[in-house]
């Protein structure tokens, strides 16, 4: 079975970028459940859409983007935090943003996991291959070379999504991209 997976631009809330599975003996597209998304309108979030807006659902594990215009709106399917306890919840925004980026456990990893160690850029980091960091401290909207995290809850608070996407979301999203994570 081969995958691949693409975002779907469009100004309606059933636009999604979802995994699309092609069987390899039939080449048939087969669609993953779409019913696990919920919806998204920026405005029931926030009052306006400043530089560009994202709202994180962990419950549907979904992350919508909204350009500062809303002409362009995507989502992308999501790992989202292990438990409860592990996602914060509100209003932030995205303060600094970095290409290949480096991993070093929190101070609770550490405690949960002492052999842990830093991690370089490359296909063992955590992070995959871009970084969007929040305000809040040790929260990130990252990418993932394990891809069988997406649409799972497998992190310990960040948002990841498939390198490819974070790729894409990275280049869309500016300093300042105001954030709600719910």
């Amino acid at each position: 079975m081969t995958i691949s997976r693409r975002s779907i631009i469009g100004a309606g809330a059933g636009l999604l970028a979802l995994p699309v599975l092609a069987r390899a003996e039939t080449k048939a597209p087969v669609r993953s459940n779409t019913s696990a998304f919920i919806a998204q309108d920026w405005r029931d979030h926030f009052d306006s859409l400043g530089v560009a807006t994202i709202v994180a659902d962990t419950g549907s594990r979904a992350l919508h983007f909204w350009s500062a215009d809303g002409s362009d709106y995507r989502i992308y399917p999501t790992s989202v935090p292990m438990t409860d306890e592990l996602t914060k919840r509100g209003y932030t925004e995205i303060v600094r943003k970095k290409v290949g980026p480096s991993w070093t456990p929190t101070p609770s990893q550490m405690q949960r996991y002492p052999d842990w160690k830093p991690i370089g850029p490359g296909p063992d980091n955590p992070l995959g291959t871009h970084a969007m960091y929040l305000s809040w401290p040790a929260y990130i909207i990252h990418g993932t070379h394990d891809t069988r995290k997406i649409g799972r809850r497998s992190s310990d608070g960040c948002i990841g999504l498939y390198n490819e996407n974070i790729a894409e979301l990275f280049a869309l999203c500016p300093i300042g991209t105001r954030v709600r994570v719910i």
